[in-house]
């Protein structure tokens, strides 16, 4: 299962990065393979300056050996060998109409001293981040994200919708760090669904990136913008960087198992603000946007 799952991220990273080169008409990413000292590596390629997108990443890992001290005890297991891989990306536009976007696709093993595996599982997501709220985008995105649960389980998508809200919350400030999508973890083997099965559908969701994501940036990267607006982007991407540094589980997995730290913090947007008390005013879209971030919204 390790060697199939790493083989279709590999082909996926290839498939995702020419899209989004393509919608970007400018930019190439640039590609930087890494070795891990216990065990591992990865590729990342990286894309900067463009003229759609000021800086995204699209990595992927796959990394083994010890599991660190910390892992032990967040999984409640004694020493063991672990096996991980994955594919993560994030996009930030340059153009405030077009929404930053995430994604994620993950695979773990766990052995026991003799080799056999013991434990493994699935994990992944893609979400949305608008500054600017267009709600058919915000439609749009979900109902790919509906049409490929729908082909595994039509529970998958109500189930991973609301797991995607509780996760992507700025508990320590009371909103949603956008306006969500997927995100399922833990997926393992049962009965009824077989590691196969899990595969299946980890890839359709996958699969589903582009459509996703690439029609909404088709929409909006030529819409005009102020400066102001721009503005307004940037303090919202100070959110973005406070949900990374404080709550997302991804970046705590590689800073505690001495993951490539470039890659970790890859997710970082280049231009940043944080506006003492900042407020938007009454009425605004921005306001719009807030108020929406502060509860979960059914958009399919």
């Amino acid at each position: 299962m390790k060697e199939q799952f790493l083989t279709y991220i590999q082909n996926l990273q290839d498939e995702i990065c020419n899209g989004l080169e393509a919608v970007d008409g400018q930019a190439k990413f640039r590609e930087d393979l890494w070795d891990r000292p216990e065990g591992g590596g990865g590729r990342t390629r990286v894309i900067e300056n463009g003229a759609v997108f000021e800086k995204g990443g699209v990595n992927i890992s796959a990394v083994h050996g010890k599991l660190p001290d910390s892992m032990q005890k967040l999984f409640n297991v004694g020493e063991a060998e672990f096996f991980a891989c994955g594919l993560s990306l994030v996009l930030h536009p340059k153009n405030p109409m077009v929404p930053t976007v995430h994604a994620n696709w993950r695979y773990f093993e766990m052995y026991d001293d003799n080799g056999n595996v013991i434990q493994q599982w699935f994990g992944g997501g893609q979400d949305l981040t608008p500054y600017y709220l267009f709600e058919e985008d915000a439609i749009h995105f979900h109902q790919t994200c509906k049409t490929a649960c729908d082909k595994h389980n039509p529970e998958f998508y109500p189930k991973y919708k609301k797991q995607c809200d509780a996760y992507f919350w700025n508990a320590h400030r009371n909103e949603a760090r956008g306006i969500g999508g997927l995100f399922f973890d833990y997926c393992k083997e049962t009965e009824e669904t077989k590691m196969q099965n899990w595969f299946n559908f980890v890839s359709e969701v996958g699969n589903s990136f582009l459509e996703a994501y690439v029609p909404i940036v088709e929409k909006r990267k030529n819409l005009t913008f102020t400066p102001e607006q721009k503005t307004w982007q940037e303090i919202r991407r100070g959110r973005y960087v406070e949900f990374n540094l404080v709550h997302d589980k991804g970046t705590l997995f590689g800073l505690k198992t001495n993951g490539r730290i470039e890659s970790i913090l890859m997710s970082l947007p280049p231009q940043v603000q944080w506006v003492y008390d900042h407020h938007p005013e009454a009425g605004s879209e921005e306001e719009k946007l807030v108020k929406v971030l502060e509860n979960s919204v059914e958009w399919i």
